[in-house]
């Protein structure tokens, strides 16, 4: 079978190949490198002169056509008859959903204990005992309704202590346990956060995460230099820089969606799990255990039934949202790393 170069010369070639390559390539992309792979969240991110070439704005463009024609094709009878399928088949998962998440935090709190020595995620390693009989108490407290408070309080705790012990720029890769500590707290309580349903502030919490972390795609593509060595075949062709540019791309665009219209974020979430859940049987039970929590909240928003109208400020403001959060999500990452690493005057410019 003939191999595909794809060169930087043809940007629109590349950019075109290489979304839908990528999207089917995302399971071993989307495993957390850093608990596979040598990484060193100190060591200085690549240039921001070298992430925003013209492969990258091409991937950026085809991304917002994309999210704009799921914001156009939710206003029509298709995409109401869409939601509509939609409703049905996940009616079940809507009515489980916290038990859904009850049944699956405890299921990630309980191997942790089996595990021992792991705060939250595998790459986070402690010595201190008092850790895995901790979080076996978290998972208790998942069994009752009542309990549910505690529960979200604890993980409030140790994500606390894993900032302490490894630094708030390390722990930026995982907002999404405050949203599930909130989901817990708020379904415990019967409360809403200022009229804020749980499972919307769960939802905004994983698209911050995984926005996040596709920025560090973008900024240490080397770190995941050794799976792509040891599976070539992932990158459909395509040279490892622009793979790691076209899976953050991915990344980042589905994330975004998780804070869009509802046709466009419940779509956004169903390929998100799927490609989460495609990737443990690519990296097994570590895998598993790791990406269980935003698996089963991607199931709850896949499942979330709340509708909105669709205007055609959302089709136009899309693209403009998209840049903002973008931009955002890239002046956080590399100025954050400055202040944290003692780079701050020597941050790069554009």
């Amino acid at each position: 079978m003939r191999t595909f170069e794809w060169r930087c010369s043809s940007p629109f070639l590349a950019g075109a190949l290489a979304l839908p390559a990528t999207l089917l390539a995302s399971s071993e992309a989307s495993a957390h490198v850093k608990w596979f792979c040598a990484y060193d969240v100190a060591g200085q991110p690549r240039g921001l002169e070298q992430v925003l070439c013209l492969d990258f704005e091409w991937l950026v463009g085809l991304s917002v056509l994309c999210l704009m024609f799921g914001c156009l094709a939710e206003g029509t009878p298709l995409g109401t008859a869409l939601l509509n399928a939609l409703d049905r088949v996940t009616a079940r998962l809507r009515t489980d959903t916290e038990l859904l998440v009850r049944a699956t935090l405890g299921f990630f709190f309980v191997s942790l204990w089996t595990l021992g020595g792991i705060i939250l995620t595998p790459e986070l390693k402690t010595d201190a005992a008092w850790i895995p009989w901790f979080q076996l108490a978290l998972a208790a407290c998942l069994i009752w309704h009542r309990t549910l408070p505690l529960a979200g309080a604890g993980i409030v705790v140790l994500f606390g202590y894993a900032t302490w012990s490894y630094g708030a720029f390390h722990l930026a890769d995982y907002p999404v346990f405050l949203g599930v500590a909130a989901y817990l707290i708020l379904t415990g309580l019967d409360r809403t956060l200022y009229g804020i349903r749980p499972i919307e502030v769960v939802r905004a919490a994983a698209a911050v995460t995984l926005m996040w972390a596709s920025v560090e795609k973008w900024a240490y593509p080397e770190w995941t230099a050794p799976l792509l060595a040891a599976k070539p075949e992932m990158t459909f062709g395509a040279s490892p820089e622009l793979f790691m540019k076209a899976a953050g791309v991915v990344e980042f665009t589905l994330a975004f969606a998780l804070i869009w219209t509802p046709l466009v974020r419940r779509t956004a979430a169903i390929i998100l799990a799927a490609i989460f859940v495609s990737a443990v049987f690519e990296f097994g039970k570590v895998d598993a255990i790791g990406h269980s929590g935003i698996i089963v909240v991607l199931i709850g928003i896949a499942a979330d039934d709340a509708r909105s109208a669709v205007r055609r400020r959302d089709v136009a403001l899309a693209p403009a949202y998209y840049a903002v959060a973008l931009t955002g999500f890239l002046t956080l990452y590399y100025v954050g790393h400055a202040a944290m690493y003692g780079a701050l005057f020597s941050a790069p410019v554009i």
